[in-house]
């Protein structure tokens, strides 16, 4: 007899079998699955095992006869919370070059490198050498359960996806390797620790990621090196010199530090063997004057560190040697104060690696970029309690400047332009006060319960406005009609201040930790130091449009015009660039070498001043522009 189906039971069958397929675990993937056999794997240590219902591979081995330059590779992962490190290999050239991203999921949530990227060269595992945003992330992975891994990767970009979630659990803006085409390989341990199942890789250009961004080498890092060929650590002294060893036939190579500053030694010379092996760095510091100079730096395992000579310093940053919990991540978290002659001086660097990466950074603490036509003007070092905002007065040619203090009380500060303090607590009694602003012939500053309203000629507080539920209100601008703006970093909101009455008036995604605020020709605009952007808001509309994205970290705390139709937009972490109103910008000023933070800035058009408050050193920092048809002048 044969059964024939209605439209609609047809349809619900179709439903009810799209249901199943799609919600079992793993299934879909099996469509184009590799097996984990011999004619597709080059086993190293593995071996195919059914774990968990399933076939699944325990181990390491690398895809036979199969490339891929962009693509897409997936599988299932099951882990059982030992210690391991399994994870994927791809755009593998040699046995000794490739990318890797693999997961530890014997660390809980809230450690940020659960997930590793690593970019091998000459097979060292640098992973102390890759740390961060793009390199680690945290994640919580599962155990005693199959769960999935996406990884999709395209040109010289990367991004790992668990668990078929849509956001990535990490994203790798630039691969070490750049570009290029190469295997596969799956790489986990032998030890009943980790098993991949449901394998599957394609092909595929289509795939669509963000332009990336250029990364700009970290201003005052030491950038040109030379290098020597490989020592065995056990033939030299790290405490002489090289030459008064008699080691003076040595072979050298230029070498030059990556975009992040980190010199990575495994691009240019393998290991020798097992044992610890040595590497020898030179380069030449040159000074106008005699002087000593601070740099900060950072290495792994060991260094030695030698002037004009002279050992000036032997330290020990290998995996574990502080204490248990200790990485030997390398990072600018060392300091020495180098006794510079006049002229040339030679700085040696003797690196000893055992274990997690090769590799060293060097940067001077008192370089300060400043663009053609930027000049240091005065500072003020004392009488200020962590200064965050500064605000020019024309009508009565000071500066005041907000003291949030960290503690109890508060207070505004009053300078003039030409670098004198007039009065270090002009205004107390503002609960660490931040942004201020100017408007109908009173001065405004944000408090944490409230915006508070003085009288700038008495120096007294008027009136206090709370803010409904506060999180972090953080800064104020004016608009034409004298209505205020402010904004509160925590909550992700903009309050309006109209007609004596305090409401929240903007809340948006977009809007996440919001700080920076400005009222500019009827439009506001406001920094988000979520993503390090600018955005552009219509008062009328609420409409939220890009300006400018200055990038990611960025804490933008400084938003002025420049008078000149352009805006002046800073970085807290040391940073002013030069924004255009179609979203062009050029950096003008970075002082992130030198430490000095730079937030909420006023700056002068008249004279091409800019009033920054520093913070945490509790001074104010000054700079001169030199507009066009002004000269420069202190």
């Amino acid at each position: 007899m044969e059964t024939v189906l209605s439209s609609g039971r047809f349809n619900s069958l179709l439903l009810a079998i799209l249901f199943y397929t799609f919600s079992m675990p793993g299934l879909m993937a099996q469509v184009n699955t590799i097996p984990f056999d011999s004619a597709h794997w080059e086993f190293m240590d593995a071996v195919a095992v059914e774990y968990m219902g399933r076939s699944a591979l325990q181990g390491s081995a690398i895809l036979k006869n199969r490339t891929l330059s962009d693509g897409v590779v997936e599988f299932d992962m099951a882990v059982t919370g030992q210690r391991s490190y399994p994870g994927i290999l791809f755009r593998i050239t040699t046995d000794d070059s490739y990318e890797r991203i693999y997961i530890r999921p014997h660390l809980p949530v809230t450690f940020q490198n659960v997930i590793q990227y690593v970019s091998t060269f000459n097979d060292i595992d640098s992973w102390q050498l890759y740390n961060g945003q793009g390199y680690t992330a945290s994640a919580a992975i599962t155990r005693n359960e199959w769960f999935h891994v996406k990884l999709e990767f395209k040109g010289g970009q990367a991004r790992l996806f668990l668990n078929n979630d849509q956001r990535p659990a990490l994203e790798v803006p630039n691969l070490g390797h750049g570009a290029g085409n190469g295997k596969i390989g799956l790489s986990g341990p032998a030890d009943g620790s980790a098993f991949f199942s449901n394998f599957s890789c394609r092909e595929d250009k289509s795939l669509v990621f963000q332009p990336p961004v250029m990364q700009e080498v970290p201003f005052g890092i030491v950038t040109e090196w030379e290098l020597s060929s490989v020592i065995k650590a056990s033939s030299i002294n790290n405490e002489i010199h090289p030459a008064k060893q008699g080691l003076t036939d040595l072979q050298w190579k230029m070498a030059t530090c990556r975009p992040d500053g980190i010199v990575d030694i495994s691009r240019y010379y393998p290991r020798s063997g097992n044992s610890p092996d040595v590497i020898l760095a030179r380069t030449t510091l040159t000074s106008d004057q005699e002087e000593s100079k601070l740099f900060s730096f950072g290495y792994s395992d060991l260094i030695s560190i030698f002037l004009n000579g002279e050992l000036v310093f032997i330290g020990n940053s290998s995996y574990m040697s502080r204490d248990p919990s200790f990485q030997g991540i390398v990072g600018l978290n060392d300091y020495i104060n180098l006794p510079l002659k006049k002229g040339k001086n030679e700085l040696l660097l003797m690196v000893t690696e055992s274990f997690g990466g090769w590799g060293f950074m060097f940067r001077d603490c008192s370089a300060i970029y400043l663009d053609s036509g930027v000049a240091r003007a005065w500072e003020i070092r004392n009488g200020f309690r962590y200064p965050e905002s500064a605000e020019y007065d024309s009508k009565r040619g000071v500066v005041y400047v907000s003291n949030y203090y960290l503690d109890a009380g508060g207070s505004i500060s009053k300078l003039r332009p030409d670098g004198t303090l007039a009065e270090a607590e002009w205004v107390k009694g503002v609960f660490q006060p931040s942004g201020l602003c100017l408007s109908g012939d009173r001065l405004y500053t944000v408090g944490r319960q409230s915006l508070v309203e003085i009288d700038p000629d008495r120096g007294t507080i008027l009136n206090r406005y709370p803010f409904p539920g506060p999180g972090l209100p953080n800064d104020v601008c004016a608009s034409d009609n004298g209505e205020l703006y402010i904004t509160d970093s925590f909550k992700g909101c903009i309050y309006r201040l109209k007609e004596g009455k305090m409401e929240i008036w903007l809340e948006s995604p977009e809007l996440a930790r919001v700080n920076a605020i400005l009222y500019d020709h009827g439009r506001i605009l406001a920094g988000t130091s979520a993503d390090g952007c600018v955005r552009i808001i219509d008062p009328e509309t609420k409409n939220i449009s890009l300006l400018a994205c200055i990038g990611s970290g960025s804490i933008i705390d400084g938003l002025v015009p420049d008078g000149q139709g352009n805006y002046l937009v800073g970085d807290f972490n040391g940073k002013v660039y030069r924004v255009t109103p179609a979203g062009e910008k050029k950096l003008l000023i970075n002082t992130t070498a030198a430490g000095i933070s730079l937030a909420a800035f006023c700056y002068i058009p008249k004279t091409g001043l800019l009033v920054a408050p520093t913070l945490y050193d509790n001074r104010v920092i000054t700079f001169r522009f030199n507009p066009a048809g002004q000269k420069t002048g202190k």
